[in-house]
């Protein structure tokens, strides 16, 4: 049988459509509550009548940020640092991802309609490929190990779209097509996935705190949420995702090719070890949070190398809380389920987006800081300062992406790899509970989107700040009572730099102050733009 691009794909359905077909409306997704609904079925997202104009917004804040951020030429943001331009690059493979896999093609429109999905898929993934020559591998590879692992998300993104991308919808049913000229880009970024996710694994270190990745293998050990939240998510995103890797360069000379291999359990007994370290190393405060992790008492290294472990316990914690800390456990909840059937990864997930929302004050709205926000939107502590870092100014973006991850239907390929990677395959019931959990979530998501669409400016820009009314005439209030909140005692923001108090109250819109509109504000508002879609478009 004759393969076909997916443009020749287009431009047949396009011929054969009939008059009627031409307008019609996709089909309205099954509610998650269908008793009736079979397992695993894959959700028809492309619901125009519910959704168009959140699609609308995130297409508009997608174009925004890579018309006013992305540097054709250097193939990368320009103003972004490594970590987050790596963020950056993943936002971009995950809202392709989002927009095919919620349109259906079969009945999308008229033909230049079809078109224009095609032309538009194809601008940003073209980017996409710009971006992995314009990545600063070799400063990245001797970074920190977060860092690292920041790269292997990014690529097995873009691997997973790429892989999506070729399984097109038609009448509801997926079907192969080869060769799409995206996927040319695929084995170079299955390559680097795993040359970064072996370069990061070194940071395993079994001699302190009985386990744990450690942040970064210059300084002091530093065993944090985000780097072993990453290794566990990283992890199970290579066992499920990886497409394997026959390239040996031009890097490293691996002397693990059992991480060449595709659904390798290395990968699995890494995510879970790494899982199963961070629940039970004591990093969550009584709200059921994440703090930011854990120093060693007494470690001391000698100027002739020789090291004093001190207690070799993880017994000095920093109790600061991020957003971002979160966020990234979500991708490991998910995939854990997926890879072993078990619930309990499931309950873990929903139990820490339930203690996320109550941390905004959820749904209160009003300026209390309750934690992670106030007025029930998602807030770093700096936001309120208007001096977030360019860290910072990464992590709720973060969150997002994450967050819409973990509540995704899966599609009919993953419920075929389930069936292969569980004994049985996944249960049903457990499936239907999971996305019942994620429906109700929905308000909150709509809450925060909103409060970040209302920083867009004139050019489409978002700012960090979203919960700040500034088109109102009570921004002096809120301000001043921002201003009067403070961190518990003993708690420091060591990734932002101390408030500047005089800079606060100030005339014009608070979110141009500080740093200002950035690649990073506009990637946040992008993934919680994202989220509010899908929520939308499955679960209304």
């Amino acid at each position: 049988m004759r393969k076909l691009s997916a443009a020749t794909i287009l431009v047949s359905l396009c011929a054969h459509l009939t008059p009627v077909a031409a307008t019609r409306i996709p089909a309205v997704a099954p509610h998650v509550n269908d008793p009736q609904r079979p397992l695993l079925e894959t959700a028809r997202t492309a619901t125009f009548r519910n959704s168009s104009e959140a699609l609308q917004d995130v297409l508009d804040a997608l174009e925004a940020m890579q018309e006013t951020y992305f540097d054709k030429f250097a193939g990368t943001w320009g103003d972004a640092i490594d970590w987050t331009a790596a963020v950056a690059g993943t936002h971009v493979s995950a809202t392709l991802t989002g927009i095919v896999d919620g349109l259906d093609l079969s009945f999308g429109g008229v033909c230049s309609d079809l078109l224009q999905w095609e032309n538009v898929v194809n601008q940003y993934y073209t980017q996409t490929a710009f971006f992995y020559f314009g990545e600063n591998v070799f400063a990245l590879r001797n970074q920190a190990f977060d860092d690292m692992l920041w790269v292997v998300l990014g690529w097995l993104e873009s691997t997973k779209f790429a892989d999506m991308y070729a399984r097109r919808h038609e009448n509801g049913q997926e079907f192969e097509t080869s060769p799409w000229h995206g996927l040319q880009l695929s084995p170079m970024a299955a390559h680097r996935a795993r040359v970064f996710y072996e370069l990061a694994s070194v940071g395993w270190d079994e001699s302190l705190c009985n386990g744990g990745m450690t942040w970064n293998p210059s300084l002091n050990p530093y065993k944090n949420a985000i780097t072993n939240e990453l290794f566990a998510a990283a992890s199970i995103s290579m066992y499920l995702y990886f497409p394997g890797d026959n390239n040996s360069a031009p890097f490293i000379s691996s002397t693990q090719e059992q991480y060449h291999k595709v659904h390798n359990p290395a990968h699995l007994e890494n995510a879970v070890k790494s899982y199963k370290w961070l629940k039970e190393s004591g990093m969550r405060n009584q709200a059921g949070l994440y703090q930011d992790g854990f120093h060693v008492t007494g470690w001391h290294r000698f100027p002739n190398g020789t090291i004093n472990p001190g207690t070799g316990h993880c017994d000095d914690l920093d109790r600061m809380v991020y957003t971002y800390n979160q966020g990234v456990m979500l991708t490991a909840s998910r995939g854990l389920w997926l890879a072993t059937g078990a619930r309990s990864y499931l309950d873990d997930g929903h139990e820490l987006i339930t203690n996320v929302i109550r941390a905004t004050g959820w749904p209160n709205t009003d300026n209390i800081w309750r934690g992670l926000g106030r007025g029930g939107t998602l807030e770093e502590f700096c936001d309120h300062g208007l001096y977030c870092s360019q860290d910072g100014q990464t992590f709720k973006g973060i969150f997002f992406l994450h967050l819409t991850e973990f509540c995704r239907p899966l599609r009919a390929s993953e419920k075929d790899m389930a069936f292969r990677l569980v004994v049985g395959g996944l249960d049903d019931q457990i499936y239907h509970y999971h996305l019942e959990r994620c429906a109700a979530y929905s308000k909150w998501i709509y809450h925060n989107a909103d409060a970040a669409l209302a920083t867009k400016n004139q050019a489409g820009l978002f700012g960090m700040w979203w919960n700040v009314p500034y088109q109102t005439a009570h921004i002096a209030e809120w301000e001043s009572l921002a201003g009067n909140q403070s961190l518990p005692a003993g708690v420091f923001d060591h990734r932002n730099p101390a408030l500047i108090s005089s800079s606060l109250i100030s005339s014009g819109d608070p979110n141009d102050r500080g740093r200002g509109r950035t690649v990073e504000t506009q990637s946040g508002a992008l993934a919680v733009l994202r989220a509010k879609w899908q929520w939308q478009a499955v679960y209304s």
